[in-house]
C-alpha cells in the first residue's frame, strides 16, 4: 500500500532497478580520500541521508556500499549510480526535455563531468580540488530527471546539489535557482563544512562547477593572460602594445584552473616554467598541446628556459617535481626570474590542495589518508620553505604576485606573519601584490571588464566560429587598450586551440560589450544562423563575488568583507529573468572567504530574451561598478560617471563626495589620533 502511495505522490524519482556495479578506468585521476571524521550518530545520519534518494527495497544492498565509500573515500559518491561510459556535453537535441532550458542545462552539467574537463570525474569534481557539479551520482541522476520534466512554467530549486523539486512560476522567471554551501555564520568554517559535506548536506560548488557554467580550463586562460600581461605592463615596463617576449614566468600547478598558465604564457609570448607533482595533470596539458616540454631534470628545465629567454622565443616547460625544489634550485643557480607566482589549490591547503616538499604525489595522497595531522605539519614546514625562497628571489629582482592570496593566506596561517602588511593579521593585505588587488581589480574590474562566456549548445564548431566573428564585429579595438587586447584574443582564439569540452568561448568585456554581443548572438539564433547559445560568466568578475582576498581585494573602504554585492547581484538577476541564478560560499579561496553570485541565460532568439539582456546584463555588471566607485576607486568613478551620463533619466549611480587626505590629517592630528 505504501509503495502505491509513493508512486502516486512522487512521480519523479529514481528507479527500483539497481544499476550494475561500477567500473573505473585505472588511468583516470581520482580524488584523494578526504578523511572520515564523523561521530557514530553523524555516520548513521549520513547513511540515512544518502539512502533517502532510493526506494526502500534497495537500502539493504546500498547501505553497506555507502558506508564503505564514506570510510574509504571520506564521502558518499554513490559510484554505482554513475552512468557507464563517457559523460560529455552532447548537442542539445540529444537530450530529453519539455523545454529548451531543461535540455540546455543537461549539456552544461555533462560538460562539467567530461573526462577531458573534470579534475576527478568519478567524484564529480570539476576543478579546484573540491568544486563539484553536485555531491553524488544519486543527485546527478535525479537532477537530470527533473530537467527532463521541467516546463516553461516551473522552476527547479537545487540546494547544495539536492534537487528540492519543481515549483510553479511564470515563463519569465528563472528555470533553475541553485545554492551551494551557504553555511550559517557560526558554522561557516572549514571544519564544520567538512562534517556537513560528509553528512551529505553541503556541496562545494566552486561557483562555475556547481553553477554548471564551467567551460574547461579555457575559462581561466583569458584571466591568466590578462594578469601576466597586466603585471608586465605595471611592474616590468612592458609597453601597452607589447608582450612578454624574453621574460621568464615561473609558477606551479597544472590542474584545472592552474592548467591555464602554460597556455596563457604562450599567448603572452613568455618563457613559462611550471612545477607540478602530479604526472597525470602534466600529461593532460601535454596532450592538449598547452605544454611544449616535460622534464624531471632541473638542469634541463633551466637550460631550456635560458635558451628561449635569450632568443625571445616563447615556450611552456612542465617540471615534474615540487615548486619548492624548483625555486631553491633557481636560487643556487642564480637563475633570473621575471614573474613569479603560485597557483596550487591553497584554498584547500590541508585537504590535498598543496603537496609538501619532500613528498611525492603518491606519498602525499597516502599521508593525507593515514595521518592528517602529520600531513598538516609537513604542509606548514613546506610553506615556510616556499615563502623563504620567494623572498630571496624577490630580493634578487623577481616580481611575485599571488592568485587570490590563497597561497599567502596559507603561509600566514602556517605562522609566517611577517607577510601581512601590519604584521598581525590579514585585514590590511600582504606585502606581496595580489593579481586582483593590484592588477585585475584596478585595470579591468573597475572599468566593468570581466569574464563573459558562451556555449554553443548545438555542439557545432561552425557555430562557435560564427560567434567568434560576430563578437569581433562588436568590439572596437581603438576604443581602449582593454578592447584592443580582447579583440586580439578573440581574433586568435581559433588558432590558439582553446576549446576543451563543449564548443565554448570566454571573452573579457565590459557592460556595453557584453550587451552588444549577447543581443547579436540572440539575433543570430532568431534568424537561424546558429543554434541556441548559453551565456554566463565566471565568479571572477566585477559584481558577482564578495571575496576580500580576491575579487573585492581592491575595495578599500572596509566593505570588502561584506557579502551584500554578490547577494544583490543574485537576487537582481533572478528578478530580471535570467534562466539560471546561483549563489555559493567559498569559490576559489575557500569556505567562509567568499560569496559568489552567478547566472546562465539561454539565448533562444526570442524578443523576451532581448529584454532580459538589456536589463539583466547591465545589472550584473554595473552593480559592481557602483560598489567600486562608492569605495572611491578612481577608474570605477570614471566608469560610473559615464554610465550616469549615458543612462540619464533611466538609471543613476550614487557617487561619493570624497574627503581629502589633507583635511583628515588636520582633523585627526599627528599619528592619526583624534585631537579632541
Amino acid at each position: 500500500m505504501q509503495k502505491e502511495e509513493d508512486s502516486r505522490v512522487q512521480t519523479i524519482s529514481l528507479s527500483e532497478e539497481l544499476p550494475e556495479a561500477p567500473s573505473f578506468d585505472p588511468a583516470m585521476r581520482r580524488a584523494p580520500d578526504r578523511g572520515y571524521r564523523l561521530s557514530p550518530a553523524q555516520t548513521r545520519q549520513a547513511l540515512k541521508n544518502a539512502l533517502r534518494y532510493v526506494p526502500e527495497s534497495l537500502h539493504e544492498t546500498l547501505a553497506p556500499e555507502f558506508l564503505q565509500e564514506l570510510k574509504t573515500r571520506g564521502r558518499i559518491y554513490a559510484y554505482r549510480y554513475r552512468p557507464q561510459g563517457r559523460i560529455y556535453g552532447k548537442p542539445i537535441e540529444a537530450y530529453k526535455g519539455k523545454c529548451p532550458a531543461g535540455r540546455a542545462f543537461q549539456v552544461m552539467i555533462d560538460n562539467n563531468l567530461d573526462f577531458d574537463v573534470a579534475l576527478y570525474p568519478y567524484e564529480l569534481v570539476t576543478y579546484g580540488e573540491t568544486g563539484q557539479a553536485c555531491q553524488n551520482w544519486l543527485q546527478y541522476r535525479l537532477i537530470k530527471r527533473y530537467l527532463e520534466e521541467l516546463t516553461e512554467e516551473q522552476t527547479l530549486v537545487v540546494e547544495s546539489g539536492h534537487p528540492l523539486g519543481l515549483f510553479p512560476s511564470a515563463p519569465g522567471a528563472p528555470r533553475v535557482i541553485l545554492t551551494n554551501a551557504l553555511m550559517v555564520g557560526m558554522f561557516d568554517n572549514q571544519d564544520d563544512w567538512e562534517i556537513a559535506e560528509q553528512m551529505g548536506v553541503a556541496n562545494y560548488g566552486q561557483m562555475t562547477a556547481g553553477g554548471w557554467m564551467y567551460i574547461g580550463p579555457q575559462g581561466i586562460v583569458h584571466g591568466t593572460f590578462n594578469t601576466i600581461l597586466g603585471f608586465g605592463r605595471k611592474y616590468l615596463g612592458v609597453p601597452a602594445d607589447g608582450d612578454l617576449s624574453g621574460r621568464v614566468f615561473v609558477s606551479s600547478g597544472l590542474g584545472g584552473m592552474s592548467g591555464a598558465q602554460p597556455k596563457a604564457a604562450r599567448i603572452a609570448r613568455a618563457v613559462g616554467l611550471f612545477a607540478e607533482v602530479d604526472r597525470s595533470r602534466i600529461q593532460t596539458r601535454l596532450d592538449q598541446g598547452w605544454v611544449d616540454v616535460v622534464t624531471a631534470d632541473l638542469d634541463e628545465a633551466f637550460a631550456l628556459a635560458d635558451k628561449h629567454r635569450r632568443s625571445e622565443e616563447s615556450i611552456s616547460i612542465a617540471y615534474h617535481g615540487n615548486i619548492v625544489d624548483l625555486l631553491e634550485a633557481a636560487i643556487k643557480r642564480d637563475f633570473q626570474i621575471d614573474l613569479l607566482s603560485d597557483q596550487t589549490s591553497c584554498h584547500n591547503v590541508y585537504g590535498g590542495g598543496y603537496c609538501p616538499a619532500g613528498l611525492t604525489f603518491a606519498e602525499r595522497t597516502a599521508l593525507l589518508h593515514s595521518d592528517r595531522e602529520a600531513f598538516a605539519r609537513k604542509v606548514d614546514a613546506s610553506l615556510k620553505r616556499h615563502i623563504a625562497a620567494v623572498k630571496m628571489l624577490t630580493d634578487r629582482g623577481a616580481r611575485f604576485f599571488d592568485y587570490g592570496n590563497s597561497f599567502l593566506k596559507a603561509v600566514f596561517d602556517a605562522g609566517e606573519t611577517w607577510i601581512a602588511k601590519n604584521g598581525t593579521d590579514t585585514k590590511d593585505g600582504f606585502v606581496f601584490p595580489s593579481y586582483v588587488e593590484d592588477i585585475m581589480g584596478p585595470m579591468l574590474f573597475d572599468y566593468g571588464y570581466g569574464p563573459f562566456r558562451w556555449v554553443c549548445l548545438s555542439g557545432k564548431h561552425e557555430d562557435l566560429q560564427k560567434t567568434d566573428r560576430a563578437a569581433m564585429e562588436c568590439i572596437d579595438p581603438d576604443r581602449c587598450w582593454q578592447d584592443r587586447d580582447n579583440y586580439i584574443w578573440i581574433r586568435d582564439a581559433e588558432q590558439n586551440r582553446l576549446v576543451v569540452g563543449t564548443q565554448a568561448r570566454i571573452l573579457y568585456q565590459d557592460e556595453l560589450g557584453r550587451r552588444r554581443i549577447a543581443l547579436k548572438f540572440n539575433e543570430m539564433v532568431r534568424t537561424g544562423e546558429i543554434g541556441p547559445v548559453m551565456i554566463g560568466r565566471d565568479h571572477h568578475d566585477v559584481s558577482g563575488t564578495d571575496s576580500p582576498f580576491r575579487e573585492t581585494a581592491n575595495i578599500k573602504d572596509g566593505s570588502n568583507v561584506m557579502a551584500d554585492m554578490a547577494t544583490q547581484c543574485f537576487a537582481g538577476n533572478a528578478a530580471r529573468g535570467m534562466t539560471l541564478c546561483t549563489l555559493h560560499n567559498g569559490g576559489g579561496v575557500g569556505i567562509g572567504k567568499a560569496i559568489n553570485g552567478g547566472f546562465g541565460l539561454l539565448l533562444d532568439g526570442s524578443e523576451r530574451v532581448d529584454r532580459v539582456i538589456e536589463s539583466a546584463i547591465s545589472w550584473d555588471v554595473i552593480g559592481g561598478v557602483a560598489r567600486r566607485s562608492w569605495a572611491g576607486n578612481e577608474h570605477a568613478l570614471e566608469t560610473a560617471a559615464r554610465y550616469n551620463e549615458r543612462e540619464a533619466g533611466k538609471a543613476h549611480i550614487t557617487l561619493p563626495h570624497l574627503a581629502s587626505d589633507e583635511l583628515l590629517d588636520h582633523v585627526l592630528g599627528e599619528g592619526g589620533v583624534l585631537s579632541l
